[in-house]
């Protein structure tokens, strides 16, 4: 499976951005899709997940804020009043609930004050 993301970029403190995520390959493996975030000096944490069903989960940090969203093999992270504590390489996920086989090669989301 290949995970190609776009969408980041630089954004001002309240602004929005919307992530894409396309996936390719043997997709009919993959039973979870989600977004990642690793700012500098911090852990790579999940943000937002969506299963085939149609189940989503957010981190405590992101909801209402963020909505997840998903058509077939496409995944979307719409991001809403962003603050500068967003900053951070954005990387789309696939494969199975908790645990993600595939990973895109990152996309940057930066948020000025």
């Amino acid at each position: 499976v290949q995970l190609v993301e776009s969408g980041g970029g630089l954004v001002q403190a309240g602004g929005s951005l919307r992530l894409t995520c396309e996936a390719s390959g043997r997709t009919f493996t993959i039973v979870s899709m989600g977004w990642y975030r690793q700012a500098p000096g911090k852990q790579r944490e999940l943000v937002a997940e969506i299963t085939n069903v149609g189940r989503m989960d957010y981190s405590e940090a992101v909801k209402g804020r963020f909505t997840i969203s998903r058509d077939k093999n496409t995944v979307y992270l719409q991001m809403n009043s962003l603050t500068p504590e967003d900053t951070a390489v954005y990387y789309c996920t696939a494969g199975a609930i908790g645990q993600y086989d595939y990973w895109g090669q990152g996309t940057q989301v930066t948020v000025s004050s």
